[in-house]
């Protein structure tokens, strides 16, 4: 060869079996999806970590704040998509589901908060915060056990809470919600009345209710005590909006109330976003999205979706665009906004994005994990 430099590898110390493992372990890294990503307690204004859900049952926390979080991909937007994102190592891996590892949700304020995680085992496991750091303080970084886990019940979708009530409500694969006393662990009341599993759930504690979502395409309004069915939302039948045709994939995919309580904004496999008026149960807005919404949330009277395609977008309650920043999930299962308003947003890949509230790319990682638990 000539004109070129021939550079030539040493072969004598070759250790076929560490090749082997560590391709495997990429391999794994690149199709894991996180499932949810949400912020942790912290005493800064400012969040310091994020906590996520993946599909290997992992729940760990990683670390998103200077200098580590300078150590991972700081990328353009035109270039998000062309540049593998470092992978990053969980702070700690607090535990593992038997299956994949579907929602995480925070219970209560402050250090003395529990992270709940539920999935595909059914299980509903627990964390007291302040224990996390101690051990985390400790150097400690894998094999804390759950405060306590729940009796198994079919699979575990989603997660909703009512703290004054002191009671926690799940969403199931067999088409029920569950109330759980936080005190005994016990389940107290079962909502049956879907005719397909669950998607997603919401607590509108001021009315003592819940609201959930199902794969049969309603959003159904629970009394809490009662156990009784109030409403049944149909997307697809409401009068005041745009009409959608009802295809194939109608499902209930994600729901958020805003902080009044008084309207709930659901996605929907027809490719659309439904805000809803709760005081008269009418269908005020409908927007049209290019992808299946698969997570929202309302902040700051703006509509924050998710989904099938690597976009974040923000709505108006009219259905106006005001925003779409582009996102490294090519599809996207999670958005946590901070109060900062910095968001998380997790999805395919293993890949979690964080975003200022400005738009800009603070960090992108890949969770990665070698501890085993």
């Amino acid at each position: 060869m000539v004109g070129a430099e021939l550079k030539l590898g040493d072969c004598r110390n070759w250790r076929e079996a560490e090749y082997r493992t560590a391709l495997r372990a990429e391999r794994i890294a690149k199709s894991r999806t996180v499932f949810s990503a949400i912020f942790t307690p912290c005493k800064s204004s400012s969040p310091e970590m994020v906590a996520t859900a993946s599909s290997d049952g992992r729940v760990a926390a990683y670390s998103i704040e200077p200098p580590r979080c300078s150590q991972l991909k700081k990328v353009d937007e035109s270039e998000l998509q062309l540049q593998c994102p470092a992978s990053s190592e969980p702070l700690i891996t607090l535990g593992k589901h038997d299956g994949p590892a579907y929602d995480l949700l925070l219970y209560g304020e402050g250090g003395r908060s529990l992270l709940l995680s539920c999935g595909d085992d059914g299980r509903i496991q627990g964390w007291r915060w302040d224990q996390v750091l101690e051990r985390l303080r400790a150097g400690e970084k894998s094999g804390l056990g759950p405060r306590s886990a729940l009796s198994p019940i079919p699979e575990t979708n989603a997660l909703a809470a009512d703290e004054q009530a002191n009671r926690l409500y799940s969403a199931a694969g067999d088409g029920c919600a569950y109330a759980w006393d936080m005190e005994t662990g016990q389940s107290v009341m079962v909502y049956d009345g879907h005719s397909d599993y669950l998607h997603c759930i919401v607590s509108r504690a001021s009315q003592n209710q819940i609201i959930t979502g199902s794969e049969d395409g309603t959003a159904v309004i629970w009394d809490c005590r009662s156990g009784e069915r109030v409403a049944a939302l149909d997307p697809y039948k409401a009068v005041r909006v745009t009409k959608r045709t009802k295809d194939k994939s109608p499902w209930v995919s994600c729901m958020a109330l805003d902080s009044s309580e008084n309207w709930l904004v659901c996605g929907n496999g027809g490719r659309c976003v439904t805000l809803w008026s709760l005081p008269g149960l009418d269908a005020v807005t409908r927007i049209a999205t290019l992808a299946v919404p698969q997570a929202l949330t309302i902040t700051d009277d703006q509509i924050v979706t998710v989904g099938a395609q690597p976009h974040l977008s923000r709505w108006s309650f009219g259905g106006t665009l005001l925003s779409q920043v582009k996102i490294a999930p090519p599809s996207a299962l999670s958005v946590s906004v901070h109060s900062s308003g910095t968001t998380a947003i997790a999805g395919y890949g293993g890949l979690v994005d964080i975003i200022t509230e400005f738009g800009s790319h603070l960090c992108t990682f890949r969770c990665f994990s070698t501890s085993s638990l």
